[in-house]
């Protein structure tokens, strides 16, 4: 009897907690972007899939120009909302697209994610939208598309700036061991509102922890917790396979835009430098260390980097980012 109350005092202690977490749907649908969603519809890989995106005209007095926005992995399209504000007042148009497996965007069953595929699915919808040529900003893994794209399409690109971006190490040739899928898939088990914010705190923000980054957490976590959430586990596990597989480090040489990497110093992430062996560790690069060697890899390329900021500088310091940002597409370097 002693056993059994004490059972159901903890779970009634526990529903509380579980309850903090809004169910927002596997693909966003109860979650609202700063902006109306538009739509880009096509076929691939066996099935039809959407794209979700923002399509933002310019608030100042327009430039003609666009400014393509990339997310990175633990983000979506919202997640530019301030940034798309300032570009939008400054007279840029604003296409942010949220990436198949992302987000408001599908996440096709078994689908086999590469950065040439998300590369010529956001191709096709900016050709769809109108958009020639391009600045395009990409941040975290969103850096790395930003990489494949310029490479496959250097003629769109009048400028790329990478925030953050993961890829300018190759994790695993430093000594991150490969993880096959279902152990990433198993990680993604016990992922909830808990363990991201605890992730995003001490890798991201140095410790810190503002009312801001918690509306970005609730987005993530309100994935995992609806109905269809293992489609979203799914699509996190094989894109986490796709970034440790597919490092843009050995072909950087080859970039020929103008590139500035705008790079928050104290970014602690490795990408899952913690498997590594604890001798192995301090091998493995964070993202600012890796910048310092890629920039000199890069003709022509510039460094910004923004001191006492971590891995999102555009959610923990906007004014900052957006100033950074700003001069680095009023100057393209090469």
């Amino acid at each position: 009897m002693v056993r059994a109350f004490v059972a159901v005092a903890a779970l009634l202690l526990a529903a509380p907690t579980l309850a903090q977490t809004p169910q927002l749907g596997a693909d966003l649908e109860h979650f609202e972007y700063p902006h109306p969603v538009h739509w880009f519809e096509t076929f691939s890989q066996g099935s039809v899939v959407r794209m979700a995106y923002l399509d933002v005209p310019p608030t100042g007095p327009a430039n003609g120009q666009t400014a393509v926005l990339l997310h990175g992995k633990n983000f979506c399209a919202a997640t530019w909302e301030d940034t798309i504000a300032t570009l939008a007042q400054s007279g840029w148009r604003v296409i942010a697209p949220d990436q198949i497996g992302f987000c408001k965007s599908s996440k096709p069953e078994a689908y086999q994610y590469s950065f040439h595929t998300l590369a010529y699915l956001t191709d096709r919808l900016l050709t769809e939208a109108g958009v020639r040529q391009f600045a395009l900003v990409g941040h975290s893994t969103g850096g790395m598309l930003g990489i494949r794209y310029a490479l496959l399409h250097p003629e769109r690109v009048s400028a790329l700036v990478l925030v953050n971006p993961l890829g300018l190490n190759d994790t695993i040739a430093e000594g991150v061991p490969y993880a096959p899928l279902e152990e990433l898939r198993g990680a993604e088990e016990a992922t909830d509102e808990a363990s991201i914010r605890a992730y995003q705190q001490r890798v991201y923000y140095q410790g810190e922890w503002t009312p801001p980054y918690q509306r970005w957490v609730d987005m993530l976590a309100g994935q995992y917790a609806s109905e269809g959430g293992d489609s979203v586990r799914e699509a996190q596990a094989r894109t986490s396979d796709m970034i440790q597989t597919q490092p843009t480090a050995h072909e950087l040489d080859r970039l020929a835009v103008p590139v500035t990497l705008i790079v928050g110093q104290e970014d602690l992430t490795a990408f899952r430098a913690a498997a590594a062996p604890e001798a192995l560790r301090d091998q493995i690069r964070t993202v600012p260390q890796a910048a310092e060697a890629a920039v000199e890899r890069i003709t022509g390329a510039r460094l910004l980097r923004l001191e006492g900021l971590g891995h999102s500088p555009q959610v923990e310091a906007p004014a900052r980012f957006e100033q950074a940002l700003l001069a680095a597409l009023a100057r393209p370097s090469l």
